[in-house]
């Protein structure tokens, strides 16, 4: 008899300190797919559920996929929608039960509810009531997790991505597979190991393309060829989130046996994290000495992307900071691009008119102007007008179909803005391009990223630099206010210690 295994998807990074909740129409708009919809969608694609199938498929494993729901980063995600999608997984498990063999699932590791702290860990402690203590569970993780104990004790199995920008999620679930197919089959019997660290996450929030960071992710996958360690995870952490388990965490999956040698593998790594936590690689700009940086470029000397490191979606900021556009109108840059700038209502206003025609209008700042500065009133030409969608053909969202909802192109003193509905992070140069924005064309372009940017738009780059706004995902941490985390921790508690 083939394994049976029970497949779903419920993927959610809260920052707390953003107004509101993620809502189960969040979901919606991003994705929200059940059973075959979901294995159509993302059967093919960089995606952990592609990697699940890679490997099912060679076992010849009967796979009943519950659910795929994915929502952009937000705030925390509300009871209704947790219960519900959580539901339809804890509800297949049982449904199926008297026939499973495991469950192997995609989550981020950094989810919160509106009711606990643990989105992950509450999931995972559902599913255990369901299916008892002994079915193998595997997960799959962001390397931005806040992994904590709960997560560890409810599953045998975690594999997190080892590259950011992320371009391994297929291969990250092909990894995770392989070790619950290995488990089912009683070639070995898994257990994970947690170390945290005492920071709000790692020094460059593990970015692969610094020699230091990558060195840890290279030496992680190294130990993974070791007899008995299965799998090495170092999740960077996600300091937007202030619960009591956040910060950076080292993960050794391991076979029975050799806790003592995982012990030692993640002291080791995690006293490297400590070491280095204030080595920061990138040189955070002001808005105003990043516009001097887009009015001096020297004509032909390739497009400078100036990324809004504070105002990255990708991280639950609002999107909509307005610091640095005025920083470069103030200035007089021209010839470049903004992108994006998420505000519905203008994009509503946007879409009253007509390609071609002149508009005035407040831009941005709406959400929380204490965080990347108010509303501009601005005055502009149209010209594009669309539903937003697109499809990505770069590493991390090709073949993959998104929508930024109603979305307009504003020309204002020489800078295209793109003004879109929805949530998202710029991670692929369709992202522009289908709006008519040629990269590489511009003398300048702003994208609204920390780091996901590097993998499409690094490329065709003359030269690119970070700039701070000042908005909700600003690296100044101290400008949060952390109420919920462990203390002390470093850099709100410059004397802590570790061990």
């Amino acid at each position: 008899m083939p394994f049976h295994v029970l497949t779903g998807s419920f993927v959610h990074e809260s920052n707390t300190f953003k107004k509101g909740e993620t809502g189960l129409q969040d979901f919606r708009d991003e994705v929200l797919d059940e059973g075959q919809v979901a294995i159509d969608r993302f059967g093919d694609v960089n995606d952990e559920l592609a990697g699940f199938l890679d490997v099912g498929r060679a076992a010849g494993w009967r796979i009943t996929h519950s659910v795929s729901a994915h929502a952009n980063p937000g705030a925390r995600v509300s009871r209704e929608a947790f219960d519900h999608l959580a539901g339809i997984i804890v509800e297949a498990a049982r449904a199926h039960r008297a026939t499973l063999d495991g469950i192997l699932l995609s989550l981020h590791g950094s989810m919160v509810p509106s009711f606990c702290e643990d989105g992950e860990g509450e999931l995972l402690r559902r599913l255990r009531e369901v299916v008892g203590p002994g079915l193998p569970i595997a997960v799959t993780l962001d390397l931005h997790a806040m992994v904590t104990q709960a997560m560890v004790d409810q599953a045998q199995i975690l594999v997190s991505y080892k590259t950011y920008p992320h371009v391994d999620m297929r291969v990250t679930g092909r990894h995770a597979a392989r070790l619950l197919d290995a488990t089912m089959r009683e070639e070995i019997r898994p257990r994970t190991l947690r170390l945290g660290l005492p920071m709000l996450d790692e020094a460059n929030a593990g970015r692969t393309d610094v020699p230091e960071t990558a060195a840890l992710y290279h030496r992680a996958a190294a130990h993974e060829a070791e007899p008995g360690i299965l799998a090495v995870s170092i999740n960077a952490g996600f300091s937007e989130a202030d619960i009591r388990e956040m910060g950076p965490t080292v993960l050794v999956t391991h076979d029975e046996g050799r806790a003592a040698r995982a012990g030692e593998i993640a002291r080791g790594l995690a006293q490297v994290i400590w070491d280095q936590r204030g080595a920061v690689s990138n040189d955070f700009l002001t808005p105003e000495a990043a516009a001097v940086e887009a009015v001096g470029l020297a004509a032909g000397g390739g497009t400078l992307v100036i990324a809004d490191y504070a105002d990255n979606p990708g991280a639950g900021a609002y999107g909509d900071a307005t610091a640095l556009l005025a920083a470069l109108l103030e200035a007089g840059a021209t010839g470049g691009a903004f992108a994006p700038m998420i505000d519905p209502e203008a994009a509503a206003e946007l879409h009253r008119h007509r390609v071609g025609e002149t508009v005035t209008l407040d831009l941005g700042g709406k959400c929380d102007p204490a965080f990347g500065g108010g509303p501009l009133r601005l005055t502009g030409e149209i010209l594009h007008l669309s539903d937003g969608t697109y499809t990505g053909d770069g590493p991390i969202l090709g073949g993959i179909t998104h929508s930024f909802g109603p979305t307009a192109v504003l020309r204002v003193q020489g800078i295209d803005i793109l003004v879109v509905t929805l949530n998202e992070q710029m991670l692929d140069l369709q992202q522009v391009r289908a709006f008519g924005i040629e990269p590489t064309r511009l003398r300048f372009l702003v994208v609204k990223s920390m780091q996901h940017f590097r993998a499409a738009f690094e490329p065709i780059a003359g030269k690119v630099i970070v700039c701070d706004s000042g908005a909700l995902a600003t690296p100044q941490a101290y400008l949060r206010p952390y109420v919920r985390v462990r203390r002390p921790v470093w850099p709100l508690d410059p004397e802590t210690t570790w061990p």
